[in-house]
């Protein structure tokens, strides 16, 4: 462990070994985001909790098979292929959070949490996502160049979430009359 502190959530620590300590699986690289949503807490929660639905704003989700009550089966698309993975749900509050750890393609484990923002300022939204990249190093550095690393994907869907929880649609810049590329 190395004698960088600071105030960080664990999971953007500087401390490298602080930040893998956030993943539950033991996966390598770790990410969070927390976004704002002018919706109420609760169906905000309920949206996320039928995962079906997350393939309406996920750009690299090809398939959400919902299995039963805590398990699922995904299709994504990535840099070099599809991968597929089981999801569990690990831990479930309702209207607070939802918890997972998968197994298959790509090892991965984290946390949506919904929490009330102060008033006026809807609920905060916060994803935690650790994840071991097919290929390890390489892997990742490939995703990064083709934007379809874990990271940067899942910063454009939470903004696709906030913008259809809000809205009722996303926008987009590929033209009616073509197919998007994502």
């Amino acid at each position: 462990m190395s004698d960088i502190r600071d105030d960080a959530p664990t999971y953007v620590s500087k401390d490298g070994d602080l930040q893998k300590s956030a993943a539950p699986g033991g996966e390598g690289t770790v990410w969070g985001r927390t976004i704002s949503i002018m919706r109420p807490r609760d169906e905000l929660y309920a949206y996320w909790r039928d995962f079906a639905n997350l393939a309406r704003f996920m750009e690299n989700i090809e398939a959400i098979t919902v299995l039963d009550d805590r398990r699922s089966r995904w299709k994504v698309k990535g840099p070099n292929g599809k991968y597929e993975w089981d999801s569990v749900v690990t831990e479930d509050r309702p209207g607070e959070l939802i918890a997972w750890e998968a197994e298959g393609d790509v090892k991965n484990s984290g946390r949506i949490e919904f929490r009330d923002g102060p008033p006026g300022h809807g609920t905060y939204v916060r994803a935690i996502l650790a994840y071991d990249p097919p290929a390890g190093f390489i892997g990742k550095a490939i995703a990064k160049l083709t934007q379809k690393e874990p990271q940067i994907s899942s910063t454009r869907d939470l903004r696709r979430f906030k913008q259809l929880m809000e809205t009722g649609e996303i926008a987009t810049t590929t033209p009616p009359n073509r197919q998007s590329d994502s």
